[in-house]
């Protein structure tokens, strides 16, 4: 006798199996991109805002996505005193931990002449005016071109 004899054939098993849904890398790679974008930008947000509620003097961002591979964005502000930079570099970089639970890290504080936040995706620096004239960071820093399409934002690279 032959096995299933007079039984109704069954169906294979891959004709069972359900299609998967076909997600292309390109596709993928959008939606991390969109997720880093608002990373970034909700990042630098926070930064702007923290300045502004500690009374930060003269804030200036400055966009740096497509023109350098460093970070995305540069913040550089003013405090009145080396007391007020130490305060709000420390209070930034404390939010930039608990808030997005990236390591800041800080360069300057014991002086607190020039305070430096390295957030990764936003550098920020934080000066006392007199310092901050001397290096006048902002002409340094001035981009009159448009982004070069071929630079990688700085979280994309960190993917």
């Amino acid at each position: 006798m032959i096995p299933n004899e007079g039984a109704t054939p069954t169906k294979s098993v891959a004709s069972q199996v359900t299609p998967k849904k076909t997600i292309t890398k390109r596709a993928v790679a959008a939606k991390n991109s969109a997720e880093v974008d608002a990373h970034i930008e909700a990042l630098h947000a926070m930064i702007l805002q923290s300045l502004e509620d500690d009374q930060a003097v003269e804030i200036v961002s400055i966009p740096l996505a497509g023109k350098t591979s460093i970070a995305d964005y540069m913040v550089i502000a003013s405090g009145r005193s080396g007391r007020q930079v130490a305060s709000m570099a420390t209070k930034i970089a404390e939010k930039i931990k608990t808030e997005f639970g990236l390591p800041a890290r800080l360069q300057g504080l014991p002086t607190a002449d020039w305070v430096l936040i390295d957030a990764g995706d936003v550098i920020v620096h934080v000066f006392r005016p007199e310092v901050r004239v001397f290096y006048n960071l902002e002409k340094m820093w001035a981009f009159d071109s448009e982004p070069n399409p071929g630079e990688p934002r700085m979280g994309a690279l960190a993917r």
